[in-house]
């Protein structure tokens, strides 16, 4: 075979999957941003001497030539969402190419492992899953070199961090590669989530300053897998790929760090460099609300260096079902980090997972009147009333006490735990709630439409005021505070796909 070089230097082989597009990195959803998972596994590849080719069916249709000529087909499932939806497409993937070794690499993958394996997966990858990927791809490489180029002989391989139905690797907890994400396989960057503030739209991109999570709480689908540990990504990597989406057009950054305050110092260095190389570029990040109190000294400092809001795993406004989650905080602090984030000038976008084995119907609509009272109307996008505590397997949740009289068995082809309310009314309004946003998303409802229609389902006493197109109110008055900045994705990871999303991946001519 003819010899050539990876763009480490290191001499390599001409085998067929270094061959343009016969590696294929497939995402289904990421937020309604250009896929991060997906950039960061071409970035290694490509510098090994792979040439992938990446599909975000978030944005074009499967391209069926792409499908068939790929001998390893990763498909990115950060989420549960995009796990649903992978899923889905799997099916037509397989169709199409029923030798290639199917992969489903990132968080819910490994969650999810045994039912995949079960199912469409010939190997999975969790933890930091780049590398991973990568042995692959070389074990494959290899065992096309002898001819042996099936999916079983090839994915079967020992490979560290894959896990196999003949291997039980675990999750690959290495400091990553300081790899600068290669976005160049992925569609133009203006086609993606924009943000909305100040009356302007504009283009939003995304960056991660850290991986994983020192926190351990119960719901969450970090801990199964890193266990309390995070991975800082370097300064100057964070940097170049900031610079190249601002380059691309990008006006606002969305930090995909789980949280953001983990590494207190080092998020603050990236931000101020940030700040000092894109003077106008803003920015949003996510961080706990116990990180929030703690760190309210730096809010200023952070709206000066261009953050517009910050979201925050709130979860619930019930102290009790709080410390079941494990949270880290109560009702109190969220009531304290709202006051605090706003006489910053900043914008607190909570999210929420209102139903519980432990909220009743009092619980939802306490939750809808507290968001009208506190006027976050127009910073909590309506999906967050409808979520459905999820429990995957490995989940936290599992062994504790609280959640053990409400389980009824793993439903593995929804890649959940399920539970039943002892109140089956709260059942009812969840999914009818759900149905409403599924609703009004599709025909671009305003959100105050949406909550007042909320309201009226879960018997809330207060609901959003009407406004008109000078902000004045049904009651008279007019908006005290200018509309909460947006990103115009507002679907959230943990809610479930709407099944127009589901039935364009099983179609024909698919694609979301």
């Amino acid at each position: 075979m003819q010899a050539m070089r990876s763009a480490d230097g290191t001499a390599t082989e001409a085998h067929p999957l270094r061959a343009p597009g016969a590696i294929l990195l497939v995402s289904c959803y990421e937020l309604g941003r250009q896929p991060l998972s997906v950039a960061n596994a071409a970035a290694i590849l490509t510098a090994s001497g792979f040439a992938p080719q990446a599909l975000d069916l978030a944005r074009v249709p499967i391209d069926a030539e792409a499908v068939r000529r790929a001998r390893l087909i990763a498909v990115s499932v950060p989420m549960h969402t995009a796990l649903r939806l992978g899923v889905a497409a799997a099916e037509r993937l397989r169709a199409l190419n029923p030798e290639a070794c199917l992969c489903f690499y990132g968080l819910y993958a490994w969650l999810n492992a045994e039912s995949l394996l079960a199912g469409p997966a010939d190997a999975v990858i969790g933890g930091e899953c780049d590398e991973p990927l990568l042995s692959l791809a070389q074990s494959l490489a290899g065992a096309a070199a002898t001819g042996m180029m099936d999916a079983a002989a090839g994915a079967g391989r020992n490979v560290p961090g894959v896990r196999t139905r003949t291997s039980d690797e675990g999750p690959w907890l290495a400091r990553p590669r300081p790899l600068v994400p290669e976005r160049s396989l992925l569609p133009a960057i203006d086609g993606y989530v924009h943000i909305e503030a100040d009356g302007e739209r504009l283009v939003a991109g995304q960056v991660e300053s850290s991986r994983g999570c020192r926190h351990l709480c119960r719901h969450c689908p970090i801990p199964p897998v890193y266990g309390g540990r995070f991975f800082v990504v370097p300064a100057e990597t964070v940097l170049e790929d900031a610079r190249r989406q601002v380059e691309a057009g990008a006006r606002h950054l969305s930090f995909a760090d789980p949280d953001f305050l983990n590494g207190p110092g080092h998020a603050m260095k990236v931000a101020r460099a940030l700040h000092a190389a894109h003077p106008g570029i803003t920015f949003d990040f996510t961080a706990k609300i116990e990180h929030l109190v703690k760190h309210r000294d730096r809010l200023a400092e952070l709206r000066d260096l261009g953050c517009l809001f910050i979201i925050s795993a709130v979860e619930s406004i019930d102290d009790r079902v709080l410390r079941i989650l494990d949270k880290g905080h109560t009702r109190s602090d969220v009531e304290a980090v709202l006051a605090a984030t706003r006489a910053a000038g900043l914008t607190l976008r909570p999210t929420f997972v209102p139903f519980t084995p432990w909220t009743g119907l009092e619980g939802q609509r306490a939750l809808i009147e507290f968001i009208v009272a506190l006027d976050l109307v127009d910073a909590v996008d309506p999906i967050q009333t409808t979520i459905r505590l999820l429990v995957p397997p490995g989940s936290l949740l599992l062994e504790h006490e609280e959640m053990k009289p409400h389980l009824a068995g793993l439903d593995a082809a929804r890649f959940t735990w399920t539970w039943r309310h002892p109140d089956p009314r709260v059942d009812a309004l969840q999914i009818e709630s759900a149905a409403i946003v599924e609703a009004a998303a599709r025909a671009g409802e305003p959100a105050e439409g949406t909550f007042r229609k909320l309201a009226a389902a879960a018997g809330a006493t207060t609901v959003p005021a009407a406004t008109d197109a000078a902000g004045a109110d049904s009651r008279g008055s007019r908006r005290k505070r200018r509309p909460a900045p947006r990103l115009t994705e507002p679907w959230f990871c943990c809610a479930e796909p709407m099944e127009g999303q589901l039935a364009a991946l099983r179609s024909d001519d698919a694609g979301v």
